[in-house]
């Protein structure tokens, strides 16, 4: 079972999205940035997803993730179709199996590295203990250990993506999707979290989904696939 009843087994994937669409109202018609999107990840597994901007690779991750709905298809996560939950449902789940990380680290600058990572767990209605002992063995794992008190502010750009990285995993998720995770970091930190993204995902078999520019990243981790006009292709 996974951590919310839904049946699982060693083959069920972490993503498993069939035939979306997405469509937005524009003006007296309709733009259409998806057309029968299907993609499957497996634990483990690390997929980067390329192309042009404005192709809507952010919109497909967001999708992925449950913060936005297809307008037809189906996105399951470990199993679970996110269209069958409610809104705070589907919070919820994406607290416990899902890990996020973006271009922007999105850290709050009033808490320390430690406060920030214990969030996800806080919110979980972790005991504040065990949201405290969780989050600060994913900043010694991530390399941080003598940072923890140090804020936002205190930290190097690279600092700030792996406490980013660490409050993505705390709560130990099965898929962490992330956003140009190294587009604002310079070539040797961004080297750096190549190397811990490809440690904690053999470590612990976590998949990762990206949505990168660096092709050198993406072709370094595994499957790359590329979004071009309004589909996803095996990138060559």
């Amino acid at each position: 079972m996974s951590k919310d009843n839904t049946p699982m087994n060693d083959t069920t994937p972490v993503i498993d999205c069939r035939d979306i669409t997405r469509t937005y109202s524009e003006g007296p018609g309709k733009l259409t940035i998806f057309s029968g999107i299907s993609l499957t990840v497996q634990a483990g597994e690390t997929v980067a997803i390329v192309g042009s901007s404005g192709a809507g690779k952010t919109t497909l991750l967001n999708l992925l993730g449950g913060l936005d709905r297809p307008t037809t298809g189906e996105v399951r996560i470990c199993g679970q179709d996110l269209k069958k939950l409610s809104e705070r449902a589907r919070a919820r789940f994406r607290n416990g199996h899902l890990g996020f990380v973006y271009q922007f680290h999105h850290l709050l600058p009033e808490f320390t590295a430690l406060e920030n990572v214990m969030m996800p767990g806080v919110l979980g209605r972790q005991k504040v203990p065990e949201a405290k002992s969780r989050a600060t063995a994913m900043l010694e794992k991530v390399g941080l250990s003598e940072r923890l008190g140090h804020k936002p502010g205190e930290l190097s750009g690279g600092e700030r993506q792996r406490v980013a990285i660490a409050r993505a995993l705390v709560n130990a998720p099965q898929c962490v999707l992330m956003d140009e995770p190294t587009g604002n970091l310079d070539e040797q930190t961004g080297e750096g979290v190549r190397a811990l993204i490809e440690q904690l995902r053999d470590e612990f078999g976590i998949a990762f989904v990206m949505v990168t520019h660096d092709m050198s990243m993406a072709r370094s981790l595994g499957r790359v696939l590329r979004l071009e006009h309004g589909r996803l292709v095996q990138d060559e």
